[in-house]
């Protein structure tokens, strides 16, 4: 099996989605590929309990791409052998009522995971700088002052954005919170394929929506957002991975070897040591215990 290496998809200059693979079957058979997956979220897993027991830092994933390109299934198969207690997922709607009172980070700072968990954002903030972007009408819902129509937001007005969502992430990294953004790069063909299947098997109509097929006739538009975001905010505190989608299994398995691969650099993530008093009387307790 081709050997996965996190700096091959991370976002470290100035890229082109264009000259980007969206397919990588990483020279492995389906089985293989199942296999491999099944052995690094096993210790993604054990991971997640030393972070948790550890409880200094916490774990950050956004998972962006269009319709069909596999968050839903690539969120049930990586984190599959998580403590459920340590993983928590948000998916990001439509916001609501209350939510456009408040500026448009406060809902998902609100949702960031608390030290010792992972949290997983389904979509993120970074819907702000995409479908906003596509649809500018979408921003006259958060009554922004001095954006009175559309005309009034120009360039300027992303560029904004995209400060401010460096620094939040700036932010929340400086107080421990270690951030993986993964863009899963499908092609437009693939979603083709995916949205027939929604229409061809009925187990799987509930999927569909006509919506997708009017945002498909301005995929080109999409494509441009998604790289101006990954261009603007790819950090190396909040580094942005570019994931190629059209093999879910292998997507899945590179996303799992990121986290694994990063993660195991951080030496100071360890179970906390006893303290010495009691680690002194582990015997006395232990007979204790034995004699009861």
């Amino acid at each position: 099996m081709k050997n996965i290496e996190a700096a091959t998809y991370r976002v470290d200059t100035e890229i082109k989605l264009s000259d980007l693979n969206t397919r990588e079957d990483l020279e492995s058979s389906d089985k293989k590929l199942r296999k491999a997956l099944e052995s690094v979220r096993i210790e993604l897993g054990e991971f997640q309990d030393t972070l948790y027991a550890h409880a200094k830092y916490s774990v950050l994933i956004c998972l962006q791409g269009t319709d069909t390109a596999g968050k839903d299934s690539l969120i049930r198969e990586v984190f599959k052998d998580f403590n459920a207690r340590g993983v928590v997922v948000h998916s990001f709607k439509v916001p609501t009522e209350l939510e456009l009172k408040h500026d448009y980070i406060w809902r998902h700072y609100i949702a960031l995971p608390a030290k010792g968990k992972f949290g997983v954002f389904n979509r993120t903030h970074y819907e702000n700088v995409l479908v906003t972007r596509v649809h500018p009408e979408y921003i006259m819902n958060e009554h922004i002052p001095g954006i009175h129509s559309v005309d009034d937001i120009y360039q300027s007005f992303w560029d904004k954005r995209f400060e401010q969502i460096n620094n939040f992430e700036r932010h929340i990294a400086d107080n421990g919170t270690i951030i993986f953004k993964f863009f899963l790069h499908l092609s437009k063909e693939e979603q083709r394929q995916r949205l027939l299947r929604r229409l061809e098997l009925r187990k799987k109509n509930w999927k569909f929506s006509p919506g997708d097929l009017k945002e498909r006739l301005i995929w080109d538009e999409y494509q441009k957002c998604y790289e101006d975001a990954l261009n603007n905010t790819s950090k190396p505190h909040a580094p942005w991975f570019v994931i190629p989608s059209d093999n879910k299994k292998a997507a899945r398995l590179i996303v799992a070897s990121i986290l694994h691969e990063e993660l195991k650099k951080y030496k100071d993530i360890r179970e906390p040591e006893l303290d010495d008093k009691i680690k002194a009387n582990l015997e006395e307790y232990k007979k204790q215990l034995e004699n009861e």
